[in-house]
């Protein structure tokens, strides 16, 4: 079977389909009785997992696809982000890729005709609107279907690779190219990190205001995916002031530059060191983020987290950083027995530097303060011109002030949540 002489592209997640697939374009004459059962079987795998990606189109074609697309090889490793490489595995890949080349060129009317299923042009010809992928994003599936269609139509083995060697080039490869954000859940193998697959797709123009913190953030970010030195970033202040909205824009803002962001919990900080030495190798720029951390006196995990950072034995790789936010500037809880000191306490001084010197290990802090009353309502303001509320500014900025009065103070969020609340009234809005 020509799936076994692959080399490079030789382990094929969820290739089980390609496999049943070329038994039957072999045995699919001989009449006994597997064929036709299995004929059906592999459409359902096609119509399921077109469901689950949203594809559209040769439903065999964007199956082959998306086997090339997830397969992390030494080949397609080297050309993430980058592109194309030099040296003999050009040779490997190229006999892999004339293989391919088979499989999107085999014509299956026959096939059809002899196993009495003419339902598989459906799958070759798969109509309809394409359904909202559970795994990729709308983008990233329309590519993808797109990308099929070139290597369908590639004059040949060569040209196939280069289409393909492209794409490995903007879009990376494996669950680390092909989505934004991840986080860090423990399975039977391990330790992983798993896409996440619903990001908001917001903006930093989306927060109003708090210009100076977010030139600080971008200016910080922008060396980091350049290539040049950057800090560690602490974003502390006020809660529902637009720390995580910064966070989540730009992972929006810096995909397409090669920059992913990997969510970790305070629990998990035990599985930093793994979580690093899965993506230290990768042609990415990671941000490990850290949301609402804080630390209560008697928590120890900030001392994994410090190590990470600072004082390991093992340095850090360079296209790894953290990011956190916190509502609180030294993160760790102190107590005025910290700064006093005790009797029974010779060197009290120790515990407050202990404390301080997780915060002391980011290098760019940023603080974002609540707004006062007039932010307040430049900001309410802002939005409900964004989302078309119509009311009169008067009446808009009293029942902002009367709503915020109940629902958690001067705020960004605070602010959010009255504009949804209005947009949920059909009279408010154009």
């Amino acid at each position: 079977m020509r799936e076994e002489e692959l080399i490079v592209y030789k382990e094929l997640e969820d290739g089980q389909i390609l496999k049943d697939m070329v038994w039957l374009m072999e045995h699919y004459r001989s009449g006994d009785g597997q064929a036709r059962p299995l004929f059906y079987e592999c459409m359902h795998g096609l119509l399921e997992r077109a469901a689950m990606n949203g594809f559209h189109g040769n439903l065999w074609h964007c199956y082959l696809t998306d086997l090339l697309v997830n397969n992390e090889n030494s080949y397609s490793l080297a050309c993430e982000i980058r592109g194309q490489v030099e040296g003999s595995i050009n040779q490997f890949v190229l006999h892999d890729i004339a293989i391919f080349k088979e499989f999107f060129a085999y014509d299956h009317t026959e096939m059809m005709e002899v196993l009495k299923a003419p339902e598989f042009r459906s799958i070759i010809h798969y109509e309809g609107a394409p359904r909202v992928s559970r795994i990729y994003s709308t983008r990233i599936r329309d590519r993808i279907c797109l990308l099929a269609q070139q290597l369908a139509e590639a004059a040949g083995a060569e040209e196939m690779k280069d289409v393909l060697t492209e794409f490995y080039r903007d879009y990376g490869v494996g669950k680390l190219g092909l989505h934004k954000a991840f986080r860090v859940e423990h399975t039977k193998k391990g330790t992983q990190i798993m896409p996440i697959r619903n990001i908001s797709h917001v903006q930093l123009d989306d927060l109003i205001g708090y210009e100076i913190p977010k030139k600080k953030l971008t200016e910080n970010t922008e060396a980091f995916v350049a290539g040049r030195k950057a800090n560690n970033c602490l974003l502390f202040g006020d809660a529902g002031t637009g720390k995580s909205t910064s966070i989540k824009a730009i992972a929006n803002e810096y995909y397409d530059r090669g920059l992913r962001i990997i969510e970790i919990y305070k629990h998990q900080f035990h599985d930093l060191n793994d979580v690093i030495a899965q993506v230290k190798n990768r042609n990415y720029k990671f941000i490990i983020y850290m949301d609402d951390l804080s630390f209560e006196e008697f928590e120890t995990e900030y001392k994994y987290l410090k190590a990470v950072i600072e004082g390991g034995l093992e340095k850090k790789p360079d296209n790894v950083l953290i990011y956190a936010t916190s509502n609180r500037r030294h993160l760790i809880r102190e107590n005025f027995s910290d700064k006093e000191g005790r009797r029974d306490q010779m060197h009290a001084s120790d515990t407050v530097q202990e404390k301080l010197s997780l915060v002391y290990r980011f290098g760019v802090t940023i603080f974002f303060s609540g707004p006062d009353q007039k932010q307040f309502q430049e900001i309410v303001k802002g939005l409900a011109a964004r989302y078309g509320v119509e009311m009169e500014e008067e009446k808009l900025l009293a029942e902002a002030g009367k709503w915020e009065l109940s629902h958690g103070g001067l705020s960004g969020r605070t602010a959010q949540q009255f504009i949804d609340h209005l947009r949920g009234s059909k009279e408010n809005i154009g």
